[in-house]
């Protein structure tokens, strides 16, 4: 219930600015249900007519024109009420779709919108493709169930109603023996859909899982292939994969068995009005020249009301998978977004220094990452990083950007702590050049200029030369306006990085972090990344997270991170004549190259 409340809650947010639609569909409902409870009566007097008429028509007595005439007008009348039925109906399906189209397209466009206010620790916990899956498999089943279970929720609810009281109005007795057996029906469709609502939620988690793996297989394919990994990942996939097959399969054997065993019912319970009919007619107080149209008219009824509980029953595996999709999505929605400090602090980069004051950090409870560290750099000042994995280097970079918020102490610029400072303006001075660059869609111009949309084209060309990129884009064909994507990505990984590099200059940053920017390159285009690094460090303040030691010999100074403590700081000299950690890294590096 906690779960079918929520959901009701997400689709009241999102449907509520389209009250007066639906107030139009309902109209349309209502007038469409009236003529279509009526059909059974027409049918039911037309009969009656008829047989009249037959019987006039054996006895050879008067009026067997009049009542041909009669039939033939109750006939025109029941076809007026179809067609009026139907347009009605057409009316109600437009207005709704129109409605839900829009409502979707807004639950997508404020989920995307939600996602970039969203902290990095989020997208740390969740894989890229269970974030993907909440765009399409959950917000299709969401846009499904409201495009064909809406309609026919309101269609089956007013038909139920209106079928409730024409056959309350026309003969309790019959009305009576009609509905009862549908306490049954509700308990064993009540059975069916808890067993059913168990495997659809699973199936949705593990279309979340499945996805994620299959993304991160997609973004590791050039390591499965060249380690011969093909036949584990597909062998993982399979793993995956029979998780999705084994809840669907159960979930739809357990909604597919609801239409079915409504159908039993419907038709037991047309057998039940049948006899029960037939004796009221035989024994019972009904006037025996309309009995038989009453018992047709009946059986329709009857016919009509199990068949709508039917369609509301077996249309539940679709309700349950909208219900599972809002909750997954509404789940996002309810994720903790980045803490913007009100009346924040606005800067103009770092006028004296950056320090990190007694600061503790963990990301995990009882798994500290970083103990005690201390570190304060001066405007200006190089400053690297080194350690082996997992020593804290790159959480330091988090804290400093405010990815993450300390556990204990504190980070400063020029003595205010960054929770002070307002987000736009501390990361408007901060730039960052991380180990595996990113190029996204559209021109070389547009991703170097992606950090400064209004960047000119004299800005973006000599950000490319500090970055010593200009030269091979001026050999493409169409230089700067060379589309990039997925498919047609016509740079190396060294260029890759090039740009990266471009596109920080661009935007001037404060304080510079590089996070292992060469690491990935081999060495003659470490140079050149090398020589771009010294382009945009000079004059600025900057974090080096260092893998080859020989790029940070020039460092201001060196700071050795061991276990998330600082165990050696210095410049290079110093260090090597302490004979100590950072003297044996450098030297076991030196010795292998």
């Amino acid at each position: 219930m906690h779960e079918f409340r929520d959901s009701m809650k997400f689709f009241y947010r999102y449907l509520k600015q389209y009250k007066l639609s639906f107030l139009v569909a309902l109209v349309m409902t209502v007038i469409a249900v009236y003529l279509q409870v009526q059909a059974p009566v027409f049918i039911g007097d037309a009969l009656n007519k008829l047989v009249s008429y037959a019987g006039i028509k054996m006895t050879h007595a008067p009026g067997a024109d009049h009542a041909w005439d009669l039939f033939i007008g109750v006939i025109w009348s029941l076809l007026l009420y179809y067609v009026f039925n139907a347009l009605a109906n057409f009316i109600q399906s437009i207005v709704l779709s129109i409605s839900i189209a829009k409502s979707t397209n807004e639950m997508r466009t404020g989920l995307f919108s939600k996602l970039q206010k969203l902290t990095v620790a989020f997208f740390d916990r969740k894989s890229d493709g269970d974030i993907l899956s909440r765009f399409t498999s959950d917000l299709d089943n969401i846009y499904n169930a409201m495009n064909q279970v809406l309609s026919q929720l309101m269609t089956g609810i007013a038909l139920l109603i209106g079928l409730l009281i024409m056959m309350f109005d026309k003969n309790a007795q019959l009305a009576w023996v009609t509905i009862a057996s549908v306490p049954v029906s509700i308990i064993l469709a009540a059975f069916i859909i808890v067993k059913a609502r168990k495997y659809v939620d699973i199936q949705q988690d593990e279309v979340g899982k499945l996805n994620g793996y299959i993304n991160e297989r997609i973004t590791g394919q050039k390591i499965i292939i060249t380690n011969s990994l093909q036949e584990e990942t597909v062998e993982g996939f399979k793993v995956h994969n029979e998780q999705v097959r084994k809840a669907t399969l159960k979930g739809q054997i357990y909604s597919g068995m609801i239409f079915p065993v409504m159908q039993g019912m419907s038709l037991v319970n047309t057998a039940i009005v049948i006899f029960f009919g037939s004796y009221l007619a035989v024994h019972g107080d009904i006037d025996k020249t309309v009995a038989l149209g009453l018992v047709v008219t009946f059986v329709q009824y009857s016919q009509q009301f199990y068949n709508q509980i039917a369609q509301l029953a077996s249309s539940y595996s679709m309700i349950q998978l909208a219900i599972t999709g809002a909750r997954r999505v509404d789940e996002m929605l309810d994720e903790t977004e980045e803490v913007n400090p009100p009346n924040g602090i606005q800067i103009d980069g770092v006028e004296k220094d950056i320090k990190l004051e007694n600061v503790d950090f963990q990301y995990l409870p009882d798994k500290p990452i970083l103990k005690d560290v201390n570190i304060q750099v001066d405007k200006g000042q190089m400053i690297a990083l080194v350690g082996p994995t997992g020593s804290g280097k790159t959480t330091v970079m988090n804290l400093m950007n405010r990815f993450y918020d300390v556990n204990k102490g504190s980070v400063k610029f020029d003595d205010v702590d960054i929770r002070d400072l307002d987000l736009g303006s501390l990361r408007s001075h901060v730039g960052i050049v991380l180990q595996e660059s990113v190029l996204f869609s559209g021109t070389i111009r547009e991703n170097i200029a992606f950090g400064k949309p209004d960047a000119t084209d004299e800005e973006v060309i000599a950000a490319a030369k500090q970055a010593h990129i200009h030269s091979f884009v001026e050999t493409l064909e169409k230089g700067y306006d060379t589309k990039v994507s997925e498919e047609n990505n016509i740079f190396s990984t060294g260029q890759k990085q090039l740009i990266s590099i471009a596109r920080t200059i661009l935007t001037d940053p404060s304080l510079l972090i590089l996070d292992e920017a060469t690491s990935n390159v081999d060495t003659v285009t470490e140079a050149r990344i090398q020589k771009a690094m010294n382009n945009v460090i000079k004059g600025r303040t900057s974090f080096v997270i260092a893998h080859r030691l020989k790029t940070i010999l020039n460092a201001d100074r060196i700071i050795v991170l061991k276990y998330g403590e600082i165990i050696e700081e210095g410049n290079h000299e110093e260090l090597m004549k302490e004979n100590g950690f950072y003297a044996e890294l450098y030297n076991n590096q030196f010795v292998f190259e």
